[in-house]
């Protein structure tokens, strides 16, 4: 079903909600080749996704991101992914609005605008 306006942005965006979010990031992390992940954590300067299964610990212990070294515990990518998309749908929902609210800016313009007689015809004519 298409959508356009403001409220396809609206509920796509509430939609979307952590354990949504979560979910996604999980899934996506374990389809990445292990040359991806590895970028990610040192782009992202993190270890592992969430940590929480056994698969999770083993992706720790073969991280190669910058806090590994400098501290034993380093933060989790799954965190800081979900603080950028978090950051990223924000600014996402904020351009949907815009473009919304000058979707209604000119239909309103078109009704108001669409039916004027062109003042330079001829009166008498008809139209």
């Amino acid at each position: 079903m298409v959508c356009g306006g403001f409220a396809c942005s609206k509920n796509a965006l509430c939609a979307l909600n952590v354990v949504y979010m979560t979910d996604v990031i999980n899934a996506s992390w374990w389809v990445m080749s292990n040359k991806t992940r590895d970028e990610l954590e040192r782009s992202f300067d993190c270890c592992g996704l969430f940590n929480l299964t056994t698969l999770d610990q083993q992706d720790y212990a073969f991280c190669t991101a910058v806090c590994k070294s400098r501290s034993p515990t380093c933060q989790m990518c799954g965190e800081k992914l979900l603080k950028h998309s978090d950051e990223a749908l924000k600014i996402l929902g904020g351009v949907g609005l815009f473009f919304s609210f000058t979707e209604i800016l000119g239909v309103w313009l078109a009704m108001r605008f669409r039916n004027q007689k062109d003042p330079r015809a001829n009166p008498s004519a008809f139209l």
